[in-house]
């Protein structure tokens, strides 16, 4: 990397995590956030199935649970798209592993939040896997299973040694509990979601373009080396609050199998980003209602929902295909 490039990832790093800090801390946008959407929420309520998914509707711990997935599945339709095609579909799974490893830190440290430690090795990883990308020193897969494997490995043994009682809650990181999302990561989530939507916004042709060719950006005068680091900021954001929700093992189903299944029916790259809004949505609600409604774990759920949802649209695309389109044989 060069010196300018390292130097713009240094302050990108600072500025990001300083940034953040400030506006968690002095702006209520979870609270605002909550203020616009409970009245909407208790207006659907009463037509909404179910004995236990109402409550999502009604009482507040439940309607910030469905908020903060909602919110991180319409940001995880645009960046999964994005991650899509620039062939880093793992690297969710990768940096949620690194989160773990940072939450195992934090919970043995104890200065700061967990958050805050996750936030900021999910950077560091993120950051570094795109430079070891871009230079082509290892492919985007190769170095997210090198984090991968090594920050869950760090995880587990910290915990194991100096972790105590902390180690036999590991089910909630590793799945993720919508419960324990308290004030504060509301805040943290809906302040992530906003900065990552404006950005994907003002980022998009020049997102889409260092996507599909970062030689001919960079021939156009793109700071492609930039807009990578930014992006993948942004990514390591979304993937920590996403952790909260689905949990470390989990983090593919909302970041990565929509857009997937949006690419199966999409006949362009806009087409493919609304889809892709549209099936995160879709396998939200449904998780949420059927692990209200069967008592699972909401993590678990959703990721096999999405999961169906995938082999459905991909069955019903093959079925579709062999049915309308003429076969060979008759011509």
């Amino acid at each position: 990397m060069k010196l300018m490039d390292t130097l713009f990832a240094i302050i990108a790093i600072v500025t990001s995590m300083v940034s953040l800090f400030l506006l968690i801390t002095l702006l209520p946008i979870g609270a605002i956030v909550m203020d616009l959407t409970s009245p909407i929420l208790e207006f659907i309520a009463p037509i909404v199935p179910g004995e236990v998914f109402p409550y999502f509707f009604t009482w507040e711990i439940f309607q910030r649970a469905l908020v903060v997935s909602l919110i991180a599945s319409i940001v995880a339709g645009f960046l999964g798209t994005f991650l899509l095609i620039r062939n880093l579909s793992l690297i969710g799974d990768g940096l949620a592993h690194v989160s773990f490893g940072a939450v195992a830190i934090a919970t043995v440290i104890g200065f700061i939040g967990p958050l805050w430690y996750a936030l900021f090795f999910c950077i560091i990883a993120s950051i570094t896997i795109e430079y070891l990308r871009s230079n082509n020193i290892l492919t985007g897969d190769a170095s997210i299973a090198i984090f991968l494997t090594g920050m869950l490995g760090l995880g587990l043994v910290i915990l194991r040694l100096w972790g105590g009682m902390a180690y036999t809650d590991i089910e909630s990181i590793l799945f993720g509990d919508l419960l324990l999302i308290d004030e504060d990561s509301l805040n943290f989530i809906s302040i992530i979601g906003i900065i990552s939507l404006v950005s994907i916004l003002l980022l998009y042709h020049s997102l889409l373009a260092i996507s599909i060719d970062p030689i001919a950006a960079r021939v156009q005068g793109l700071p492609v080396s930039q807009i990578g680091i930014y992006f993948s900021i942004l990514t390591a954001a979304l993937v920590v609050s996403m952790v909260q929700i689905v949990g470390v093992l989990l983090v593919t189903a909302i970041l990565i199998t929509p857009s997937a299944t949006a690419q199966l029916i999409s006949k362009s790259f806009r087409s493919s980003i609304i889809y892709s809004q549209l099936f995160g949505i879709l396998i939200i609600i449904l998780g949420l209602y059927f692990s209200a409604e069967l008592n699972t774990g909401s993590g678990s759920m959703i990721a096999l929902v999405a999961a169906i949802v995938f082999f459905i649209v991909a069955i019903s695309k093959i079925v579709l295909k062999a049915v309308i389109q003429p076969s060979e044989n008759l011509n």
